[in-house]
């Protein structure tokens, strides 16, 4: 195998990108994976040139050097997912528009496409801290886009409300699939992108959407508004999916273009047998839906109808009850009619009466007035006796403590009169000991000024003795 010059090293190690064990290169629209290994760096045994080792381990060191730069490293897997990233969308718009139809959450290459969306919004994220733990999760910047684009508080609270999702990358996920079905994922993405001030608090200055791959990325999600999808995120567990992605579908392989055919022909068969059962779910979703509004139908018809055999009978006692009513009408007329004539015979007796009852009616008026000013009196009198009451008790109340604290008072005065006592007591003996130590130190003075007068006797006595032994001693000599 003939070594390869440095260009080409070189040109090789400046179009990969540095992947687990492998190498991920761009050829063409798919993805080409070859292993480290099978990159021969051995010079040829007769090389052209004396200098050519050297200047391939040179080159080697360098992109070794290079590769143990992080900016390198995170700039390499930019580049990365944002080759992926093109990609699963351009693989997801020609799959969905070969297709024909909306999609839904079990079609493979849109889960990729999201599965790749959650790893370029990862890329660079800064960890908080938190009592479980550090934790990495995107839906913080998510959040920001509502604050940005208010069409976007709409999905955010529908996230929020959903009753499954216990995680944020479970929110962000769900999060992810409303802006696209919405069609506006591209639009709050730019828009997301375009405050770098806010997505520093939450990504790395090198990460991908603060550089220009995530700009790139949000341009190509333009794309995806051609496609219609549709997810039911009620029963799709979001919170425990593995995010990984599936390089399968992307290899290329020699073999692959000659079964290319057969496997479009069986992809088809299998998405119209999906399609298929899909319009048989939604159908049988809309029986049940309609049978359960015929129920409802019935229930408030055969409400209705008992409600509408209440309301004739209700009906049938008004009129009875309008009947008797006219009869007694009638009847009230002609009495009236009878009384009539009586009061024309008596029309002095009737005015006469009718004073009467006018001054017994004006005094009923006077003394009902009376009554209830005599009954508002005592009501205000009941309320004043219970405030009497209440204030009363209180009192009493303030007595017993009064009378408590007398007690007390008395008690620690007794206790005080009994310490004064016995500290009157220990005063006297203390002066009467007192009076004791004085008459000893003045026995004591006395008897040392006795010792004194006698030292100093004892003393002349020793100096004339000292004198007369003196003058025995001249005398002998």
């Amino acid at each position: 195998m003939p070594t390869p010059t440095t260009d080409k090293i070189t040109q090789a190690a400046m179009e990969t990108i540095y992947l687990c064990k492998f190498r991920v290169s761009m050829d063409g629209e798919w993805l080409c994976l070859r292993e480290l290994d099978d990159i021969s760096l051995t010079p040829d045994p007769e090389p052209t040139h004396e200098d050519s080792w050297e200047d391939l381990t040179d080159v080697v060191e360098q992109l070794r050097d290079d590769t143990e730069d992080p900016n390198y490293l995170m700039a390499n897997e930019r580049m990365n997912l944002m080759n992926m990233a093109k990609l699963s969308i351009k693989g997801l718009i020609e799959s969905a528009l070969n297709l024909g139809r909306t999609l839904d959450s079990d079609y493979a290459p849109l889960q990729q496409f999201f599965v790749v969306m959650e790893h370029c919004l990862k890329h660079g994220l800064k960890a908080k801290k938190t009592f479980l733990g550090q934790n990495k999760s995107f839906w913080g910047p998510l959040e920001l886009v509502e604050k940005l684009v208010p069409e976007a508080a709409e999905i955010t609270a529908s996230v929020k409300d959903l009753p499954g999702l216990k995680t944020p990358v479970g929110r962000g996920r769900a999060w992810l699939r409303l802006a696209l079905m919405q069609k506006k994922l591209s639009e709050y993405m730019k828009a997301l992108i375009n405050r770098k001030d806010l997505l520093s608090e939450f990504y790395e200055p090198n990460a991908l959407m603060m550089e220009e791959e995530g700009a790139i990325i949000a341009g190509l999600l333009v794309g995806l508004n051609v496609i219609d999808a549709n997810f039911c995120m009620k029963g799709e567990d979001l919170d425990s999916q593995v995010g990984v992605i599936d390089f399968s579908m992307y290899l290329k392989d020699g073999n692959s273009t000659k079964g290319s055919e057969g496997d479009g022909q069986i992809t088809a068969i299998l998405d119209q047998k999906n399609y298929v059962e899909e319009l048989n779910r939604h159908l049988s979703a809309t029986v049940n839906n309609l049978q359960a509004k015929v129920d409802a139908l019935e229930k408030s018809n055969t409400k209705l109808t008992e409600e509408l055999a209440v309301a004739n009978n209700r009906i049938i006692t008004l009129q009875e009850e309008m009947e008797r009513v006219k009869e007694e009408s009638s009847y009230i007329l002609e009495s009236n009619r009878k009384v009539a004539k009586d009061r024309t015979a008596d029309g002095q007796a009737l005015t006469e009466a009718r004073k009467q009852l006018k001054e017994e009616t004006q005094l009923r008026l006077d003394v009902e007035k009376e009554l209830e000013a005599q009954i508002g009196m005592r009501q205000e009198m009941e309320l004043a006796m219970k405030m009497l009451e209440k204030d009363v008790c209180e009192k009493q109340d303030a007595l017993v403590a009064l009378r408590q604290q007398l007690d007390d008072l008395r008690a620690l005065k007794h206790e005080l009169s009994f310490k004064l006592q016995s500290s009157d007591m220990g005063v006297k003996q203390k002066s009467e000991l007192n009076s004791r130590l004085e008459e000893k130190t003045n026995q004591m003075a006395a008897t040392i000024k006795q010792l004194e007068q006698s030292e100093k006797d004892l003393v002349k006595q020793a100096k004339t003795l000292n004198s007369a032994a003196n003058k025995l001693i001249q005398k002998h000599h």
